[in-house]
């Protein structure tokens, strides 16, 4: 008997082999292929086009596991769809690397084993209020926002959430924008609910990925934490997915195979007809645009935990407080940090860039630092006595001959963490300071790190973003943002809610203890908007306004924008190409069609880059236009296209 058998490849279809076992949708099997054997799934439907004159092989193989659902089949066909990539890179992403999938004895999971203890937080009445709404409808489909102010409790009400549905047998999904750093959600999950949950990224070992992956498909694993990849794991019995963070750009997949993680799992949530919650501070631009619409239920916490008060702001401005040369930090905030100092406060100065300096030169002969594979600086790290390319990761030494006479004489132009750290030992030469980026929190020491930090060993802290992401510091009430005005640059379509996002996010690290905190922000320009919106209690006003502003302009979420992405080694052949494609796409699509243009980094790991954009009508019908005319055109040698559906990021 004949069976359509998909392959985790980059073919957009399946492949027929015969079997003499007997077979049904979603089953795992082991198959030849060339001269390897492949694990594949039985699919859905047979390969359109069949009239291909070559021997059908047999299937070697059925796995003795249960199989893939159909429901999960069905999201991975639109994932394949929607993102333009073939189904076999999408069932690659549900698959383990290893040939064959094994299955485990129970023991293997009793990690895992779900054993609740009673838990004793006693929950507001805005968070009683909040949870009934999440509980509302909980056996089908439907989006819910939980929106709060920093320090609000909103973990606790998705946890009470989450435990209703386990205690009804059903399996909980919570994706994290971050999950390097899960040392202290896992302590959190571990106080409440009495057990440890499977957490799931691409850094834990392949064993350790068997385990959890067969638990996952057995229905052994009741829990997983996991970043973007946990979504395509094969649930045996999802009942709820929770998106916390759900506005951090972190869940855009931007390499491989591109997708966005917060919008996939709405969709797998609406084909299982399951629950889904998003949680946030300051809600995405879409995400705000589905609630006025009416299409996602809503639940503020407007209290942080316990009555504590939300941090105060106060202005720095730096022209009336100048600068020493070579220093960021005005004596104002000096004096500042001082007094928070003295009263045992934690303090933080935040800067978002990384290294030491993001711009090396010669004082004699001016070339500067660059990355021979791509068009960028080389960043300096002081520490690691190295300059690095934050993109393509080449290095190299702080070492040149100068065009002009001997060796270079360099000059480090603008501040990193690492400076603007040297800058605040020097001032504070009896503290304990420590820098929090991921240059240093990526490591294995990062939860002793995180220990001493939470138990106020650690009097200041210097840090980049990454700081702000869903991090309690009990202690911390200062917090000083070094350069205000470096987040006002650029040209980027998100960078207004971006900066709304994360100056938010960073402000509610601090007076989460119920103790008086104070955000400082220094600036050369106090009347800055954007100092204005993050100041505002109500995010709503700005979320209103750009709403306003995309409308007015045709920009998303009203109008679907498509990225193609060109990339070869010679920079004329590509242009010319990219030329070509786009007049071969215009008359045949209901889009418009701009560039090409160079890509802003036009050069990355030794490849040129340029750049189509296509603006049209939020429909499938886009996309599958644009998927059929792609299967007909064929680049010159070594032209690469990527397809980045709904971009966030332009480089």
């Amino acid at each position: 008997m004949k069976f359509p058998i998909l392959l985790p490849n980059i073919f957009n279809h399946p492949f027929t082999y015969e079997s003499d076992f007997k077979l049904k949708v979603g089953d795992y099997v082991i198959v030849p292929f060339g001269k390897a054997k492949i694990t594949g799934v039985v699919w859905d439907e047979f390969e359109k086009n069949d009239k291909k004159s070559f021997k059908i092989k047999k299937v070697l193989q059925k796995l003795e596991i249960s199989a893939l659902k159909r429901d999960t089949i069905k999201f991975l066909n639109w994932f394949s769809q929607y993102n333009l990539v073939p189904k076999g890179m999408a069932l690659k992403l549900s698959l383990l690397n290893s040939s064959e999938i094994k299955k485990f004895k129970n023991e293997k999971y009793n990690d895992y084993v779900t054993k609740f203890k009673r838990t004793s937080f006693e929950l507001s009445q805005e968070q009683k209020k909040s949870l009934k709404l999440m509980n509302k409808l909980s056996d089908k489909f439907r989006v819910h926002v939980l929106q709060g102010t920093t320090g609000s409790g909103k973990t606790i009400v998705y946890f009470e959430a989450l435990k209703s549905l386990i205690n009804k047998g059903f399996q909980g999904l919570i994706l994290l924008p971050e999950i390097g750093l899960t040392g202290q959600f896992e302590q959190k999950f571990f106080e409440f609910f009495g057990f440890k949950p499977a957490v799931w990224h691409s850094g834990i070992s392949k064993k350790k990925k068997e385990i959890i992956w067969s638990g996952v498909n057995e229905g052994k694993i009741k829990v997983i934490i996991g970043a973007r990849s946990s979504l395509f794991l094969p649930f045996r019995n999802l009942g709820l997915i929770i998106v916390d963070e759900e506005h951090d750009q972190s869940y855009k997949q931007d390499e491989g195979i591109i997708y966005n993680a917060r919008d996939m799992a709405i969709v797998r949530a609406s084909f299982e007809n399951i629950p889904i919650n998003l949680i946030t501070a300051v809600p995405s631009i879409e995400t705000y645009e589905n609630i006025k619409k009416g299409k996602y239920s809503l639940s503020k916490l407007n209290q942080r935990y316990q009555n504590a008060a939300l941090p105060k702001y106060e202005i720095i401005n730096l022209n009336n407080s100048k600068l020493e040369k070579q220093t960021w930090l005005s004596k104002e905030i000096i004096k500042k940090a001082n007094y928070h100092l003295e009263k045992k406060d934690q303090v933080l100065f935040f800067l978002n860039r990384r290294g030491f300096s993001p711009h090396v030169l010669c004082n004699k002969c001016f070339d500067t630092f660059t990355c021979p594979n791509c068009s960028i600086n080389l960043v300096y790290h002081k520490n690691k006595q190295i300059l690095l390319c934050h993109y393509c990761g080449f290095k190299s030494s702080l070492n040149r001959n100068c065009s002009k006479d001997g060796k270079c004489d360099f000059i480090f132009s603008g501040p990193g963490v690492e400076r603007i750290c040297d800058e605040v030992k020097k001032k504070f030469p009896n503290k304990k300071i420590q820098i929090f980026s991921s240059d240093t929190m990526n490591k294995k020491d990062s939860l002793e790190k995180l220990k001493r930090i939470i138990n106020n060993e650690v009097e200041i802290l210097v840090g980049t973003q990454l700081i702000s992401k869903g991090f309690h510091f009990p202690n911390l009430n200062c917090i000083i943002v070094v350069d205000i005005d470096l987040s006002t640059q650029g040209h980027d379509l998100r960078s207004a809610e971006k900066n709304l996002q994360l100056y938010h996010q960073l402000s509610g690290r601090a007076g989460r203890a119920g103790k008086p905190a104070i955000v400082y922000f220094q600036t050369y320009n106090k009347n800055t908007k954007m100092i204005t919106e993050i100041t505002n209690s109500n995010p709503d006003i700005f979320l209103d306004r750009e709403l306003e502003i995309r409308k007015r302009n045709k920009l998303p979420p009203y109008e679907r924008f498509i990225s193609l992405i060109l990339t070869g080694e010679s920079e004329k052949k590509l242009e010319k190409d990219a030329f070509y494609f786009k007049n071969f796409l215009e008359d045949k699509i209901s889009a418009k069609v701009l560039g090409p243009v160079s890509a802003p980094i036009f050069r990355l790991r030794k490849k040129f880059r340029v750049r189509l954009l296509i603006r049209g009508p939020k429909s499938l019908k886009l996309q599958n236009s644009i998927n059929e005319l792609m299967s007909k055109y064929k680049f010159s040698n070594g032209i690469k296209l990527t397809v980045d559906v709904d971009p966030i990021n332009f480089n």
